[in-house]
């Protein structure tokens, strides 16, 4: 993780970019990923770990309407979690991570491993799908390096 941590510092800081964080499964993993690195403040704006659906909501402005039709883990809400954050930060980029960590908490339609990564830039909004094995950990570590991999192609590095 820690390359792919520092190819984003670097593309942040060749852009003049800052970026931001919205996390629910990962708990703050990424967040905690970008500070280890000497320097972050001049790069990383900040980030709110969004763990219910009323934090989301109310810090985030994630719309009730996609909580409820779509629930927490879907595309409507990582892309609304990556989009307040960017503008709650007031940061260039911004990713959001919302998903199914385990061990429980999986249904058919949304089984464990399962996790949406939503990416804010100035050029837009994405979200992908995502589904990782492993225990909680694991699919929460993997949800980082994906988020950051994700990130460094939507800047093009």
């Amino acid at each position: 993780m820690s390359s792919s941590v520092e190819m984003l510092r670097d593309a942040l800081l060749t852009r003049g970019w800052t970026i931001s964080t919205a996390e629910s499964c990962t708990g703050g993993l990424c967040a905690a990923a970008l500070v280890d690195l000497p320097g972050s403040s001049t790069w990383y704006s900040g980030g709110v770990v969004a763990y219910s659906n009323d934090v989301k909501h109310k810090l985030l402005h994630v719309p009730e309407d996609d909580l409820r039709q779509h629930g927490a883990v879907s595309e409507p809400v990582a892309l609304a979690m990556a989009e307040g954050v960017r503008s709650h930060c007031e940061s260039s980029v911004s990713c959001s991570t919302t998903g199914i960590a385990g061990p429980g908490g999986g249904t058919a339609e949304k089984p464990v491993g399962l996790v949406w990564i939503g990416i804010a830039t100035p050029n837009g909004t994405l979200a992908r799908r995502y589904h990782f094995s492993g225990d909680r950990l694991s699919v929460r570590r993997q949800t980082v390096d994906a988020c950051f991999e994700f990130l460094l192609e939507q800047l093009g590095s």
